[in-house]
């Protein structure tokens, strides 16, 4: 397949293929049942083979069918590991390439775009595509002034697919939830098709990549390709080497692992309280780890490139603070006090009563990795917390059910559990404790706080809630 399928009848007729795909194995399960091989063994062949169709269509159409595929991706960590290992690397393949365009269409869209004499701005142009995503895809290229560029073109008909694309799949969503135990993959889909707008609008994402260049210009540790032209289609950008997040993950030294995953936590966090936006795409295919610019750095000096800004959260105070303060009294025990915060934040639904002792038993397995020094991500820790939550007969199932996921915090959410999908992925040992600490707001103690990081209040102390009555009095004590 060389060309994004346009034809919605095309495209659907795939899609509806799936789930009568899934209905044929789930026969041919039964019948391998009644003839005597295990529910187990059976389970696992039928979720295994779905996955092998699920991703090799998903990578064929692109689209919202590819960028469902590469969500999904990063929560391969929660799979058995029988079962995710023979089709991770069909995974992979999601996060860093799919089949590119014709040259005739790329060329037609750079003429529309940049004009007829669009070959005068390039010094050099490659053809074939450096990779191709779920609406585009990228050439690497030399600008007119001498710079490396990467040149994104967006695929003709992209938004059409995209939204037909998340509606088909949103229809048989229930039968995809087998693939990734304890995830409800129908609000994924709904939060996907909400983002399609904004991320079809390169306008929007050369506007966010570029406050991110800007803020992160002199960072030591993370990269931010700047841009260097955009129009309707087309974003041209600086272009970054490195070595491929996916490629570390699959065959990097746990040294090179350790440091993609202390930089990718510190970028997740620090990015909303630096520019007000969260980078909201983070499987593996949008980093890069790249070398020091010293010659004796080694792996401990890398730093972490960051592509991709079509989908961002706008965040213009940061986290909100009630991540950080609910995590903080989670770690702290106060089980009351976490359960009233959730109820204020819309977390647990004015019509339904729990047991706040067992909220919090429910919630600090999750946040293992916050109350130590530091943590290692592996796998089985995200396969184990996945099963603990999937299981119909555990509490945890049970009282999950019941909680809410507020609107404000579903991207957040998305992005937090991903990201530390890719961490179990890198089997990453990372302190994370210290960048919760460095950019989370709520999550130290107003008495542990650096003075300088102490806010300062422009309003009369009288006039403020209880809450930062206190805070403005601790301050003014500092």
């Amino acid at each position: 397949m060389s060309d994004l399928p346009r034809k919605a009848v095309t495209r659907t007729a795939k899609l509806a293929a799936l789930p009568l795909g899934f209905a044929g194995r789930a026969t041919w399960g039964l019948g391998k049942r009644i003839g005597g091989r295990s529910a187990e063994i059976v389970a696992r062949e039928l979720q295994q083979r779905t996955a092998d169709q699920l991703f090799k269509t998903l990578g064929e159409l692109k689209g919202g069918a590819m960028k469902l595929g590469q969500a999904l991706s990063v929560f391969e960590s929660a799979l058995p590991e029988e079962v995710a290992g023979p089709y991770r690397a069909a995974l992979t393949k999601l996060q860093e390439a799919a089949p590119p365009m014709p040259t005739r269409t790329v060329h037609a869209v750079l003429e529309e775009r940049l004009g007829e004499d669009w070959r005068e701005l390039f010094l050099e142009f490659e053809d074939k595509p450096s990779a191709a995503a779920s609406i585009g895809q990228v050439h690497r290229a030399v600008w007119h002034d001498g710079r490396e560029v990467a040149v994104k073109v967006q695929y003709p008909g992209a938004g059409e697919a995209l939204l037909s694309d998340l509606t088909q799949l949103s229809r048989f969503a229930r039968l995809l939830g087998p693939l990734i135990p304890g995830m409800d993959i129908k609000p994924l889909i709904a939060e996907l098709r909400d983002r399609v707008s904004e991320e079809l609008d390169y306008e929007l994402e050369a506007r966010s990549q570029h406050e991110h260049a800007e803020e992160f210009a002199d960072d030591p540790d993370v990269v931010i390709p700047d841009v260097v032209h955009q129009s309707d289609q087309v974003l041209v950008t600086e272009w970054i080497d490195g070595v491929p997040l996916s490629e570390v993950i699959t065959d990097g030294t746990q040294e090179q692992r350790d440091r993609a995953g202390q930089l990718l936590a510190r970028f997740l966090f620090s990015g909303p309280a630096r520019t007000g936006l969260l980078h909201a795409d983070p499987h593996p295919g949008n980093f890069r780890l790249l070398p020091a610019d010293t010659e004796d750095g080694g792996a401990g000096q890398w730093r972490l490139g960051v592509l991709d800004f079509g989908t961002v959260d706008r965040l213009p105070g940061g986290l909100p603070q009630p991540i950080g303060d609910s995590l903080r009294l989670t770690l702290a025990g106060d089980a009351e006090a976490v359960y009233e915060l959730l109820r204020e934040e819309g977390f647990v639904k004015e019509s339904i009563d729990l047991d706040p002792n067992a909220v919090l038993d429910y919630l600090l397995p999750i946040i293992e990795p916050a109350q130590v020094e530091e943590f290692t991500f592996t796998r089985s820790w995200m396969r184990n917390q996945a099963a603990r939550i999937a299981d119909l007969r555990s509490p945890a199932h049970q009282l999950g059910k019941q909680l809410n996921l507020p609107p404000a915090y579903l991207l957040i959410h998305r992005v937090t559990l991903s990201t530390i999908g890719v961490l179990c992925q890198l089997g990453a040992t990372v302190r994370l404790r210290d960048e919760l600490e460095s950019w989370v707001p709520g999550f130290l103690p107003i008495e542990d706080m650096p003075v300088e990081d102490i806010p300062v209040l422009d309003l009369p102390i009288a006039d403020l809630p209880e809450q930062e009555q206190r805070v403005g009095d601790a301050a003014a004590e500092a």
